[in-house]
């Protein structure tokens, strides 16, 4: 009896020493997507929603939100892990905060939503939700940061951006679908895994 209950929290240990090390793993891969960047005033271009989006999908609610706030946190500490290595408080409070802390709020709704579901059609809407989300958070805080007005505030903040986060969330929902393209002859098709 001893002897499987040594074994079971020695499995319990193990998932957990692998959850943790995947939050780490997407927290570290959020500050390397701020990296990725596209200057753009006043918001730039980077690759963060996708990796928050794939967080909330891949760790699922709980643990894609903890790794959003684990990134939030790095910022906060000190670390230049914001757009521009930025860092602070005072940048999270600033013009582009607003959609760096819908992150958290946008992997956990991720996760909620698609609990392993992967249709190809269920995965894009649910982000594009997530993603609508982050950046209703975004362009508020923007507004309210600045001295535009609400509507230069939604074009400077949400539709500059609306052509490059289609582009993430339907890169996001084909990799989580585990949908695959592949060049045929004559033309190109789908697969699943």
């Amino acid at each position: 009896m001893e002897h499987r209950s040594s074994q079971a929290l020695t499995v319990v240990q193990h998932r957990t020493a692998t959850q943790i090390l995947w939050i780490i793993g997407y927290a570290a891969a959020t500050a390397i997507a701020a990296r990725v960047e596209i200057p753009h005033q006043p918001v730039p271009y980077t690759l963060q929603t996708l990796v928050v989006l794939l967080s909330g999908a891949y760790l699922g609610a709980v643990n894609g939100a903890i790794s959003q706030f684990a990134y939030l946190a790095m910022g906060l500490l000190g670390a230049p892990v914001f757009a521009g290595g930025a860092m602070g408080a005072a940048y999270l409070l600033g013009p582009t905060g607003g959609y760096l802390l819908a992150f958290p709020v946008a992997a956990w709704l991720t996760g909620a939503l698609l609990r392993e579901r992967k249709s190809l059609l269920l995965s894009f809407g649910v982000m594009l939700l997530a993603d609508l989300l982050i950046f209703g958070f975004g362009t508020i805080q923007l507004y309210a940061t600045t001295l535009h007005d609400w509507s230069q505030s939604v074009s400077a903040g949400f539709f500059a951006f609306s052509w490059w986060d289609a582009a993430k969330v339907g890169t996001a929902a084909v990799l989580y679908s585990g949908i695959t393209w592949k060049a045929r002859a004559g033309g190109t098709g789908t697969s699943s895994r």
